[in-house]
C-alpha cells in the first residue's frame, strides 16, 4: 500500500491487487501502454489519457507528471515511510532526537553503530529480526551516539530504548 500525495492537496491511498490498482478502496482496471521510458497512455472508464513523467526523485519519492498537458506534482510514501510517521519518526531534526525505541518485538541480528560514533540520517543502525523478516533500522536525522543499550542476540521489546543519542 502506498499514500500518494497530489499537488499536496489530494491524497490517495494505492494498492495493487491480481487484476489492477484499487485507488480508495475502488478497484480500477485501466488498460495502461508503455509507449517508452517516460511515456504512457492509458485508457480507463472510455476516456484516453496521455502521461509523461517529467522527472523523477527516487530518494524523495518524488515525481513530475504531466497528464493530458496539466503537470502534478506527486509525492509517495511506501509502508516504511508510514511506520516512520505512525512511530514519530519521520519529521524529527537532530535537535530533536534523543533515542530511537524498538518499533516491534523482536531479536537483534547486529549492531552497525558504536558509541562515540557520528552517524548520518539515513545510515543503518541495526538490523532487528521480527516476524522472520530481517528489518534495517535506519538513523532518523544526523546524530552522535551516546549508549548503546543492545547487542547482537538481545530480544527487545516494542517500545524499548535500543540507543541513546
Amino acid at each position: 500500500m502506498h499514500q500518494i500525495k497530489v499537488n499536496n492537496e489530494y491524497n490517495y491511498e494505492v494498492a495493487k491487487n491480481g487484476s489492477g490498482l484499487v485507488i480508495n478502496g475502488v478497484e480500477i482496471n485501466a488498460d495502461i501502454s508503455e509507449l517508452n521510458d517516460s511515456t504512457l497512455h492509458i485508457i480507463n472508464n472510455l476516456q484516453s489519457y496521455g502521461a509523461e513523467i517529467i522527472s523523477f526523485n527516487r530518494a524523495e519519492k518524488t515525481a513530475e507528471i504531466k497528464i493530458n498537458n496539466n503537470i502534478y506534482h506527486v509525492s509517495a510514501k511506501d509502508q516504511f515511510d508510514i511506520l516512520l510517521d505512525k512511530l514519530g519518526l519521520s519529521s524529527l531534526n537532530a535537535a530533536k532526537v534523543s533515542e530511537i525505541k524498538a518499533p516491534m518485538p523482536g531479536m537483534v541480528l547486529k549492531v552497525f553503530a558504536t558509541e562515540g560514533m557520528e552517524i548520518k540520517k539515513g545510515e543503518n543502525l541495526f538490523v532487528l529480526e521480527a516476524m522472520k523478516m530481517e528489518n534495517i533500522i535506519k538513523a532518523p536525522a544526523d546524530v552522535v551516539v551516546k549508549t548503546i543499550k543492545i547487542k547482537p542476540g538481545d530480544k527487545v521489546e516494542k517500545g524499548q530504548v535500543l540507543m541513546v543519542f
